[in-house]
């Protein structure tokens, strides 16, 4: 998460919805950025047929993704927009992900110059009740030149 060029006058849920379609496999995804704002960032990805594993459950790496952009959204943001990357992160899965949707909730618990450290909740979505299905916690890092894909 990060972008140098963010638009004047343009607000963390606007940049924050700009970066989210700029990243390819969140788009694949269907991923939504439902909220941004000082107190962290909630993103919604649907829970389709693809995502899941053999026993029907949302798979393992689908929960990961989510706990891992939440946590750098959530960091990025509290370093100002500036580029970054994640430079760690744990997940703990904690029961079975059945439902509709995945939900994450990210917040940041401490944020320096270059680096911040945030924790999530990871929910499924089943008939209008929220379920935790795993918790996270990340360290997110400006990175002064972002790397080049060429």
């Amino acid at each position: 998460m990060g972008d140098n060029e963010a638009a004047i006058g343009e607000t963390r849920f606007e940049r924050g919805q700009r970066i989210l379609s700029q990243q390819p496999f969140s788009v694949l995804l269907g991923t939504e950025l439902v909220r941004a704002d000082e107190h962290g960032v909630e993103l919604r990805i649907p829970l389709r047929a693809e995502f899941l594993q053999q026993h029907g459950f949302a798979h393992g790496g689908l929960l990961s993704y989510a706990a891992d952009n939440a946590l750098t959204f959530a960091g990025g943001m509290a370093l100002g927009g500036r580029p970054v990357l994640t430079s760690e992160y744990k997940i703990n899965y904690v029961r079975p992900a059945v439902g509709e949707a995945v939900i994450v909730r990210a917040q940041v618990v401490y944020a320096g110059r270059k680096q911040a450290v945030a924790r999530c909740d990871v929910f499924t979505l089943r008939d209008g009740v929220e379920t935790l299905v795993a918790v996270g916690q990340g360290t997110t890092v400006v990175v002064e030149q972002p790397a080049s894909t060429t």
